[in-house]
């Protein structure tokens, strides 16, 4: 016998085992829900959700407005549930039905309306000042921006952050979205913004601010109410329904707005009035509701009424029942009439009053008609109106026709819809071809006319006719169904691993009708691959293969991928999940623990090892004084995948330390941890002594001592300093002097007792707060050496232009041991100025040159030795004139030509000015131009006195020569900047000679013997002074070159 427990499980177990084996039809464990979808969102897609659960697994339609839907780019299939692709709010928006079916039945959900709303900007254009009168009203336009959805309209008074307050002067209308003032005060000047709120997707746009002015001329006058906002004279309700009256008046005084029924009844309850008294609201509508409202507005000059009559809707199909209810209180208790068309109602077998209560029966065309309910007592009367349509027609298939061609998939169901628009209800049967059909195990006609097949075969193609009858007529609709081969994956995608970085293919091939295009999509986690935005995807493949390939792959394209094929009769699909392998995630949990002047325990938690197992880890440190993150010394020395904690060795006291942990797998170095909280090591002794410790120089009777200073991530405490001792070489007894500073580098020791370059033995230590670190190496240091007491002798100098000036002296012979001479000062300054205003050069060797001179002007010139203690003492002054300067025009009237294999160049004598020094000859350098550019490697200089010159040279591959003029004078040598021409040349046959002539009336003659006769043509068409460019047609051209 089974113990209770063991029952219990063993029941449960079989239940399970029972629902998992037992065949049953379908059963939703999800429906569709009303929602409300945003136009635009990110990835453009709406996902309707559908689920059901059966045995075997179900299979799904769905229906939009009543009508079946044809699977297409736009609308998708996607384990049930129904994907819609760029989904428009005119082609999309309705209700929807999910249809789950297996070989047991079929299911429909329940329905869910699909909205999709939108609102768009508004119109950045300004828009136009209002000027009205103080007194006068006011109305301004929103013109909102187009949308979908309800919205809210409000304004914005001023750019003020909360929105205009609405009272008995200011109105908003919800229908227009325009504001009304009815009487302007001064304090309504001002800009106003509309702001349009839809309250489905909350999105807020703003319009351009209206600017609102006063008019000075005049006050506006009081007048009676004009009703500008008011509702319409019949308005049609139905039942349940809300409904919203506005009214708002403009007028000076502002009027006042009240609301009353015309027939004297109080207004209901329920009835809500918001505080401008400008909205009248009647929820959940009902007969008794139904009569002419008022909306009167007053003031001290008059009254305007604004009335309208709302009317209880109802429409009722030919041969239905109908049952109204009126209702109404008194004292005494009111008794009730009927009236139709204003008359009373007459009674018969299919109509009964009880009371309030009014039942007909079996209605038809006759019933049409006006409807009051009066409801009376000694005290008065009531109605309530009510308008009853009874519409009956003939079955029409005109807006609702069968479906001219169904495509289906051999195996699959196929749903005929027959909707015939008809009242009473039409009676539906189905025939194909001239046979009418029954109920079968395949084929059912639905209590709403439709029919479904299921199980579908080759031969049950064909024509099919949905007959349609009722007491007023017969009509009848036919439709095709082509029945098709179903379509199959032959090659599905299989689950694979993949290391970060690689590439794959997931491949997904199809075998079925040949006359279906199969379209493939793919889903990534149960959305929709965007080719088109997404790199890392490409579908490859044609015809009936749709691979896809995922490129570079990252870790974040882990997960489940699913080829979804589409025709126009079916759809399948198969899935399979990619798993990747890359880097280890990010460590985390990072704790410091312990910390010594050295050292800090760390421990952390293991982030995701993405697939591929931790093998070690590393610890960086980063401190204020590291350029970014830095590896650090570890116990134990690598960190093995299993370990989350170690303990950073060689750290330096008092720092400040960051640390992160970084994991490493088979594939790679994954992503650093979050760093630490910054802690700092403990204090220590310093450790590390000054380096580079040196001295020297100075003035005289000091002994300077110089070090590099310990780094601050060194000085391992607070209160750090250094210890200078000292002592002369061959004693004993340092001197110490301590520096408190930690960013000293250099001491200087003052005693005018020091000889000139004594030595010294130097040591420099440090110390902090926590005691006296080591010192540097004993080192020899030379105290300061005494300035030259001797200036330089023999001072001499040499003009040698207009701006130069060349100086020697006779050096200091250096015998004395007090000091050493490492240069000379020269001082040069004009006769009448002061040596202190004098310009200085400092050489090494016993002469200078001065340039940069005035010409014709005297110099004072002396000069003094210099050592690392100073300069010493300057010699006598010398005098010396400047020469005059060169000639300042260059030579003119260049003429040069070519004649028998020599080039003649001559110009010009220049004459000097009364202020410049005389011409003495003339310097002529030749350089080749190769390829455009200056080569100065063949450079010949010709100085000469005579103002004509000759050349005779060699032209190789027809090298081109550039001509500069320079003259020579007396006192210097000046270049010229003008050049009378250049010209270029490349050596290949055929090819041209060309260069731009710069020189005026210069003329270029070759010899015959080295061209042809066409050549020779154009070298002396070239001779012309108006022509501006040569060119030279030449296979070679030689000569020789000989100085003249």
């Amino acid at each position: 016998m089974l113990l209770p427990w063991e029952l219990l499980i063993l029941l449960s177990l079989t239940g399970c085992l029972a629902e998992r084996n037992t065949r049953h039809g379908p059963v939703f464990t999800q429906e569709p829900s009303d929602s409300i979808f945003p136009l635009r969102s990110e990835d453009n897609k709406v996902f309707i959700n559908c689920k059901a659960k059966g045995n075997p697994v179900p299979h799904y339609k769905w229906k939009v407005d009543g009508r079946y839907i044809d699977m297409d780019l736009n609308y998708n299939l996607v384990e049930g549930n129904l994907l819609i692709n760029n989904p428009h709010a005119t082609h999309h928006g309705g209700v929807y039905q999910c249809i789950a079916t297996n070989v047991f039945g079929t299911i429909i959900s329940r329905e869910a309306k699909v909205q999709f709303a939108y609102l768009q900007n508004f119109s950045r254009k300004p828009r136009n000042t209002v000027s009205v009168r103080e007194g006068q009203a006011v109305v301004l336009l929103c013109g909102p921006p187009p949308h979908n959805g309800e919205i809210k309209y409000s304004w914005v008074f001023n750019g003020r952050p909360s929105f205009l307050l609405q009272d008995t002067r200011r109105f908003v209308s919800q229908r227009t979205g325009n504001l009304y003032i009815a009487k302007v005060e001064a304090s309504d000047v001002g800009n106003y913004t509309c702001v349009v709120r839809n309250m489905m997707t909350n999105a807020t746009v703003y319009s351009s601010p209206t600017p609102v002015v006063l008019r000075r001329d005049a006050v506006m006058g009081e007048y009676e109410p004009k009703i500008e906002v008011q509702f319409s004279e019949t308005l049609h309700v139905t039942k349940g329904s809300s409904v919203k009256l506005e009214c708002f008046a403009l007028g000076n005084p502002v009027p006042s707005i009240t609301w009353r029924r015309t027939d004297g009844n109080p207004l209901p309850g329920k009835m809500k009035i918001n505080h401008s008294n400008g909205v009248l609201e009647i929820p959940y509508f009902r007969p008794e509701d139904a009569g002419v409202y008022e909306c009167v507005a007053e003031n001290s000059r008059g009254k305007n009424v604004a009335k309208g009559q709302l009317i209880f809707q109802s429409m009722i199909t030919h041969n239905a029942n109908l049952q109204w209810e009126c209702r109404a209180s008194g004292k005494p208790k009111p008794v009730y009439r009927w009236l139709k068309n204003g008359e009373p109602l007459v009674l018969e077998d299919r109509i009964l009053v009880e009371g309030g209560r009014l039942a007909v029966s079996r209605i038809n065309l006759l019933d049409s008609g006006m409807y009051q309910c009066l409801a009376e007592n000694e005290h008065g009367a009531i109605y309530a109106s009510a308008e009853l349509k009874v519409v009956a027609s003939s079955p029409d298939f005109s807006n609702s026709p069968v479906k001219k061609s169904m495509l289906i998939q051999r195996g699959g169901e196929v749903i005929m819809e027959c909707r015939p628009h008809a009242s009473p209800r039409a009676s539906i049967s189905w025939r194909r071809g001239g046979e009418f059909l029954k109920d079968s195990t395949r084929w059912t006609i639905m209590e709403d006319g439709t029919l479904r097949i299921s199980n579908i075969s080759e031969s049950d193609g064909g024509r099919y006719t949905c007959v349609a009858r009722n007491p007023f007529g017969t009509s009848s609709s036919t439709g095709t169904l082509v029945v098709k081969e179903p379509t199959k994956i032959t090659v599905p995608p299989l689950s694979v691993d993949a290391t970060v970085g690689e590439s794959i293919v997931l491949p997904c091939e199809v075998c079925g009708d040949s006359s279906l295009d199969p379209t493939f999509k793919w889903f990534f986690n149960g959305k929709l691959i965007d080719f088109n935005r997404q790199d890392h995807f490409e579908m490859i493949g044609v015809g009936s293969a749709g691979d896809l390939m995922v490129r570079n792959i990252q870790l974040k394209h882990s997960g489940k991928y699913v080829c979804m094929v589409h025709t126009v009769v079916d759809s399948v699909s198969a899935a399979a999940h990619l798993i990747v392998r890359g880097p280890p995630g990010a460590p985390e949990g990072l704790i410091v623990g312990e910390i010594t002047d050295s050292t800090a325990q760390l421990s952390w938690e293991s982030g995701p090892d993405n697939h591929s197992p931790v093998t070690t880890y590393s610890i960086q440190a980063r401190t204020p004084f590291s350029i970014g993150w830095q590896a650090v010394r570890t116990v134990p020395d690598s960190v093995p995948g299993q370990m989350f904690h170690a303990t950073v060795i060689e750290l330096n006291p008092w720092v400040d330390y960051e640390f992160r942990v970084v994991a490493s797998n088979n594939v790679g170095v994954g992503e650093p941890s979050m760093q630490s909280k910054q802690i700092r090591t403990k204090a220590a002794v310093p450790d590390v002594a000054p380096g580079n410790v040196s001295g020297g120089g100075g003035r005289r009777g000091e002994l300077v001592i110089q070090w590099e200073p310990i780094p601050e991530e060194l000085q391992s405490g607070e209160e750090f300093g250094y210890v200078v001792a000292f002592r002369p070489l061959g004693t004993s007894t340092w001197k110490q002097t301590v520096l408190a500073s930690p960013d000293a580098s250099r001491y200087t020791f003052r005693n005018d007792s020091i000889p000139p370059l004594s030595q010294f033995e130097v040591k420099v230590g440090v110390y902090n707060n926590e005691g006296e670190g080591p010192s540097s190496h004993v080192v020899v240091v030379y105290s300061a050496e005494e300035e030259p007491s001797e200036p330089p002798s023999r001072v001499w100098t040499r003009t040698l232009s207009a701006s130069e000036i060349e100086v020697y002296w006779e050096p200091i012979t250096q015998t004395a041991s007090s000091w050493k001479i490492i240069g000379y000062e020269v001082l040069c300054w004009e006769e009448g100025m002061q040596e202190s205003d004098a310009e200085m050069v400092r050489v090494t060797d016993p002469a200078a040159l001065l340039s940069g001179l005035k010409g014709s002007t005297v110099y004072l010139i002396s000069v003094r030795a210099q050592n690392s203690a100073g300069a010493g003492p300057s010699s006598p002054a010398v005098n010396v004139t400047t020469k005059k300067p060169p000639p300042s025009q260059p030579p003119g009237n260049i003429e040069w030509n070519l004649t028998n294999s020599k080039i003649f160049l001559s110009w010009e004598h220049v004459k000097a000015m009364g202020n410049e020094s005389e011409v003495t000859g003339y310097k002529v350098s030749v350089v080749s131009v190769i390829e455009e550019s200056l080569k100065t490697s063949e450079q010949m200089l010709a100085y000469l006195n005579s103002s004509r010159v000759a050349f005779q040279r060699d032209i190789r591959d027809c090298n081109i020569l550039c001509f500069t003029e320079t003259w020579l004078t007396r006192d210097t040598l000046s270049e010229s900047v003008q050049p009378p021409g250049f010209f270029t040349h490349r050596a290949d046959r055929n090819k041209h000679l060309s260069g731009k002539k710069k020189g005026g009336g210069v003329c270029l003659m070759i010899n015959e013997s080295w061209c042809d006769h066409n050549n020779i043509q154009e070298l002396k068409s070239f001779c012309s002074p108006d022509l501006e460019f040569l060119t030279i047609k030449c296979d070679r051209i030689i000569y020789q070159e000989n100085s003249l």
